[in-house]
C-alpha cells in the first residue's frame, strides 16, 4: 500500500504527464530536451578588465521566502570576517534585498571602464539592480531573457577588483535567470537553502538536480528558520514542526552546513541596513567548507 508521500508524488506525476501530452510530448521528450540543453550551455562569460573574482559561489533555493538574501548576507559577512575579499552579485532582480540589508543606497558610479560597486561598512562589495534605479521602491517588470541579461552585465561590465569569493544571491526556483548564471558564470559550487516544512524534501531536490544537471558541486544545505529558543527557559522550539533536512542531506549525500535559529534581531538589522553587526557563529561550518572547496 503506498503511502500518502507516494501517493502525492504519483499524482502530481500523474498531473505533470497530463500537460505534457497536451503538448505532444512525453517525459522522456523533456528529459532529452533538458540534457541537450545542459549539454549545449552558453560560453561562460568573461569577467571585466578591471576584476579578479576567484571563487564564485551561488546561493540557491527551489521556493522564495526561506531567507535566502539572508544567507548569502551572513555568509558574505562571516567570510568578510575571515579576512577574505568578498563581493555580492545579487541576481535576484525582481526581489533585490541585499542593499537595504547592508545599508547600501544611491545609484553607483559609471566610467567607459566599468562600474564602480559599492561597498558596505566593512568593504563588502554589492551591484544590484536597486543601485541603477532612480527609486529603489520602483518595481523591475521586465521578462525573463532581459533579466537574465541584466545579469550578465553585473559580472562583465562591473570593475569588481579583487575578489576571494564573489556570493551570488540566485532568484528562487529553476528559471531563466537560475539557468542563465549556471551556464556564463564560473559557479564553484552551490549552497541550497530552504526551510523545515514538510516540502522540503522536494524543494531541495529540484534545486540539487538543477546544480547537478549543470555539473556543479552542491556545497551543502542550510536549513533557516529551524527552531527559535525560548527567552525564559532556553528551549528549542521547533515552530514549523521536526525538520527532515538531516535525511534528505543524507539522502543526497551532502551536508548539512547550518540550522539557523529564529531570531527577531535578524528583521531589525535588516530594517536597519546593519545586517553585518549581526553575530555569525552559526555560519562557521559553512564558511570552512567553502573555504575548504
Amino acid at each position: 500500500m503506498e503511502t500518502e508521500e507516494e501517493r502525492n508524488k504519483r499524482l502530481a506525476q500523474e498531473a505533470a504527464d497530463r500537460i505534457l501530452a497536451k503538448n505532444g510530448k512525453t517525459r522522456e521528450d523533456v528529459e532529452r530536451e533538458e540534457q541537450k540543453e545542459a549539454e549545449s550551455a552558453i560560453q561562460k562569460v568573461p569577467q571585466n578588465a578591471h576584476s579578479n573574482i576567484k571563487h564564485v559561489i551561488a546561493v540557491i533555493s527551489g521556493k522564495g521566502g526561506v531567507g535566502k538574501s539572508f544567507v548569502t548576507a551572513s555568509l558574505a559577512t562571516a567570510l568578510n570576517k575571515k579576512g577574505y575579499k568578498v563581493g555580492i552579485l545579487d541576481a535576484d532582480i525582481t526581489g533585490p534585498s541585499i542593499p537595504k540589508m547592508f545599508g547600501v543606497h544611491g545609484q553607483i558610479f559609471s566610467t567607459e571602464e566599468g562600474g564602480i560597486p559599492k561597498e558596505s561598512k566593512n568593504g563588502i562589495k554589492i551591484m544590484s539592480i536597486n543601485l541603477l534605479l532612480d527609486d529603489e521602491t520602483q518595481p523591475v517588470i521586465w521578462r525573463g531573457p532581459v533579466i537574465a541579461q541584466a545579469v550578465e552585465q553585473f559580472w562583465t561590465d562591473m570593475m569588481w577588483g579583487d575578489i576571494d569569493y564573489m556570493l551570488v544571491d540566485m532568484p528562487p526556483g529553476t528559471g531563466d535567470v537560475p539557468l542563465t548564471v549556471f551556464q556564463s558564470l564560473p559557479i564553484d559550487g552551490t549552497v541550497i537553502v530552504t526551510s523545515p516544512q514538510e516540502l522540503v524534501s522536494m524543494i531541495v531536490k529540484k534545486a540539487y538536480n538543477m546544480t547537478t544537471m549543470m555539473d556543479i558541486p552542491v556545497i551543502g544545505l542550510v536549513e533557516n528558520y529551524s527552531y527559535i529558543v525560548c527567552p525564559n527557559c532556553g528551549e528549542e522550539i521547533k515552530v514549523f514542526g521536526e525538520s527532515g533536512i538531516d535525511e534528505t542531506a543524507a539522502e543526497l549525500n551532502v551536508p548539512v552546513l547550518a540550522k539557523i535559529p529564529i531570531n527577531p534581531m535578524v528583521a531589525k538589522a535588516s530594517d536597519d541596513g546593519d545586517i553585518e553587526s549581526l553575530d555569525t557563529t552559526v555560519f562557521e561550518d559553512a564558511v570552512l567548507k567553502i573555504v575548504k572547496g
